[in-house]
């Protein structure tokens, strides 16, 4: 016992600092009914901010702390709930889209201003020791990150069983129209949710750089993943189990870290515990614990082509024409027409996905990662090239199919949780082994034609993404495309129709991860050799991102999407321009995502009243029309 005695600690001063991230989460999502992926995006800024005023300026942490907790994440809460109620009328799918959208323009935005490097971050609080168990030595600061988050589950858990205001925030989710007319405004309501779990999702930034004594905008921001788990014990609705969730996933971790330190089959499972806990009980918990808070609302259907049939087919011939004479007009911008072009299945399998059956992925970049790793280990056995791809793409399918495990019984929000939870896990866990990248994995092109020159070889990479075109359009124009789109619509009634919904699901994530693999394989076959870095699991949620500003029609989002996010940075050799263009990337897709749901009139009835002087959110606004026009 005594040698698990300084992990057991230890797990409770990280957990402690899980748990109060994980009740800002949940706090924002019952009040708002908006999950928050750029929750520790949040959490990442205020953490910047607070060294900004420490370290940079001179302010003593205390005004530094204040500052940060009752200003700066407070004006972040007043745009999170600008925001959040222009969501409210959207899809689970764009509401998703819009918090990623967030989270990679902070990203981009923490990096223009503090620099890629990590920073150092002083501890601030008194570092002498308070007494020690067993020779674990316990300083102040340690019992003050416990108690802290022993005294605001408490506080918060009290606040919501006898405040008024508690009461209210948990009426707000019920049924905001019927909390409207009782004379207490909505809006009001779930700005003081926004406001509580910023400063929730900012305490708990600031103590974990404190904690590990740097400051990482990546690491901050995925913070928020180890409240995934932590929220999920909580079953995302409950503060006082996402405290105690918080706990529990810190004493793993740290437990785990101690049992693995001697296997290094097992290394990676301990960081990786809050997303393997979050992926079980996302697969064992009942179903009507894991119904979405708020409304759910379809995606709006993609009009009609305003163009002929012979006036589009003119439109892609010249798009072709384009294309062939790329390599002999863009010079040395070659290889990032070639990188682009091998992104091109990868969007087209996202596409699919998302856009024709309404499943969700924040995976996709693992799957093209496990397409990568199958295509260098068949080169390395004496494969033929061609051979080597088609196998890469292959190896992709049952990971597709156990993802669509989840998919059988999850949707929308929780199916995204799934699938970025799996995505991390991979990267974390599986990349450096033997079996996938180990250090970097040799890879090379094929031996004919030249196709060592890159002119050559873009041509070969444009056969293949047309061959995935056709192939999309083939699947999206057949029974199977019809039952995609039904099962996007409305499962429901297709299912009525006596359709198996578990076989089309696996089926799509099976087709989608073969196409990931595909372009995996072509990706990974540009440079000669792979690594963990060529597939960063947070990309996952820039080609998100990136989808939904390039169009709603599958195969000219799946064109321009790629052009956008290789092809237009490599213009510019300035980085800050570069991640200036993630900055509108991401600011994009926020727009996107409000904007999605239909023509300027129908977005001018969602912009809130004033009625007797409150301000009313647009459900709200709505469902006294209905009673006035009765």
């Amino acid at each position: 016992m005594s040698e698990y005695l300084p992990f057991i600690i230890f797990g409770l001063i990280t957990g402690s600092i899980y748990g109060i991230s994980a009740m800002g989460l949940v706090l924002t999502y019952k009040t708002s009914g908006l999950f928050n992926f750029a929750h520790g995006a949040i959490s990442a800024s205020s953490a910047f901010a607070f060294y900004s005023m420490r370290d940079q300026h001179g302010f003593p942490w205390p005004v530094a702390m204040v500052l940060t907790l009752l200003v700066f994440a407070p004006a972040q809460a007043v745009v999170l709930q600008y925001l959040g109620r222009r969501l409210a009328l959207v899809s689970t799918t764009y509401r998703i889209v819009a918090t990623v959208g967030i989270l990679v323009a902070i990203l981009a935005l923490a990096q223009i201003i503090f620099g890629p490097s990590t920073l150092q971050f002083p501890r601030f609080l008194p570092q002498e020791e308070a007494f020690s168990v067993e020779g674990v030595i316990v300083n102040y600061d340690n019992i003050a990150n416990i108690a802290i988050g022993i005294i605001a589950a408490t506080a918060l858990t009290l606040f919501f069983r006898k405040s008024r205001l508690g009461t209210d925030m948990r009426a707000v989710v019920d049924d905001a129209s019927l909390l409207d007319m009782t004379g207490t405004s909505p809006a009001r309501v779930r700005l003081a949710g926004w406001l509580i779990g910023t400063m929730f999702a900012a305490l708990s930034g600031i103590m974990f750089a404190a904690y590990q004594q740097q400051l990482d905008v990546n690491i901050l921001s995925l913070l928020v993943v180890q409240a995934f788990g932590a929220a999920a014990i909580g079953r995302f609705t409950s503060i006082p189990l996402a405290f105690a969730g918080g706990l529990i996933v810190g004493l793993l971790q740290n437990i785990m870290s101690k049992v693995v330190s001697s296997n290094t089959d097992l290394q990676g499972l301990d960081t990786n515990m809050p997303f393997i806990v979050l992926f079980i009980l996302l697969l064992v918990l009942p179903r009507d614990k894991l119904r979405e808070v708020g409304r759910q609302i379809k995606n709006r259907a993609v009009p009609e082509s305003r163009f002929t049939l012979q006036q589009r087919g003119v439109g892609w011939m010249a798009i072709l024409v384009v294309a062939l004479l790329i390599p002999m007009v863009v010079g040395s911008r070659l290889p990032s027409y070639n990188t682009a072009m091998s992104q091109v299945v990868l969007f087209l399998s996202l596409n699919v996905l998302v856009r024709t059956s309404g499943q969700i992925s924040l995976c996709h970049i693992g799957f093209a990662a496990i397409g990568a790793a199958g295509f260098g280990h068949m080169l390395a056995n004496g494969v033929p090239w061609g051979l080597a791809l088609l196998i890469g793409g292959l190896i992709t399918v049952p990971v597709g199919a156990l993802i669509a495990i989840p998919a059988i019984r999850l949707s929308g929000l929780y199916l995204g949780l799934a699938t970025l939870g799996f995505g991390i896990l991979l990267a974390q866990y599986a990349y450096n082994k033997p079996y996938f990248f180990n250090g970097s994995l040799p890879t090379s092109r094929p031996e004919v034609w030249g196709m060592s020159d890159d002119q050559h070889f873009y041509y070969l990479l444009l056969a293949i993404a047309i061959v995935a075109i056709g192939l999309v359009v083939a699947v999206e124009r057949s029974r199977l495309g019809r039952l995609l789109r039904g099962l996007s619509d409305s499962p429901l009634a297709l299912s009525t129709l006596g359709v198996n919904l578990s076989i089309a699901r696996v089926i799509i994530f099976c087709f989608s991860a073969f196409l990931a693999g595909i372009s995996g394989a072509t990706y990974a076959s540009l440079f000669g050799s792979v690594t963990s870095d060529s597939f960063f699991y947070a990309q996952s949620l820039v080609v998100l991102a990136v989808m939904a500003i390039s169009g709603r029609r599958s195969i000219t989002a799946s064109i321009v999407a790629p052009i956008l996010l290789y092809v237009v940075p490599s213009y510019t050799s300035n980085p800050d321009l570069k991640l200036g263009l993630q900055v509108a990337f991401g600011v994009a897709a926020v727009l996107v995502a409000v904007t999605s749901q239909s023509s300027f009139s129908f977005r001018s009835s969602r912009i809130p009243q004033v009625v007797d002087g409150r301000r009313l959110d647009p459900i709200s606004a709505s469902v006294r029309r209905q009673i006035a026009a009765t």
